[in-house]
């Protein structure tokens, strides 16, 4: 029984010891952290400004000036692109030279092109679109 209490204070003291680490260490941290500026102190129950009609409509006629940036063509969409240029159909080591991409990479790209319904094979490892 002696040797449990005696393993509870010793864990005790370490947890002490560790906290006041962890204290001196939030210290320097609160210390070396920019100063934010203060908030804004409001009356007790006012509300916030609203902004007037005129500001509002200004900037959602901005927000809808600005265009949304283009798509980046995926793997499938270079794919595609380059099955729809040829008129007899594309092998798979022309799409591999064409696009750069592995075999396995252009099978599982075909795939899923057949599956969606955008290409068809005319013959084994030769593809059209539809």
């Amino acid at each position: 029984m002696k040797e449990v209490d005696a393993a509870i204070k010793a864990v005790a003291e370490g947890l002490r010891s560790l906290a006041q680490g962890v204290e001196k260490i939030a210290e320097k941290l609160e210390e070396s952290a920019p100063k934010k500026k203060p908030a804004v102190q409001r009356k007790a129950g006012a509300k916030p400004a609203r902004k007037t009609k005129a500001k509002a409509t200004a900037k959602s006629k901005k927000a809808t000036a600005k265009k949304a940036p283009a798509k980046k063509a995926t793997a499938a969409d270079t794919v595609l692109a380059v099955i729809n240029r040829s008129k007899k159909g594309v092998s798979v080591a022309t799409l591999s030279e064409k696009t750069g991409f592995g075999n396995k990479k252009i099978a599982n790209i075909v795939f899923k092109l057949k599956k969606m319904g955008k290409i068809k094979s005319v013959s084994k490892g030769v593809y059209t679109k539809i």
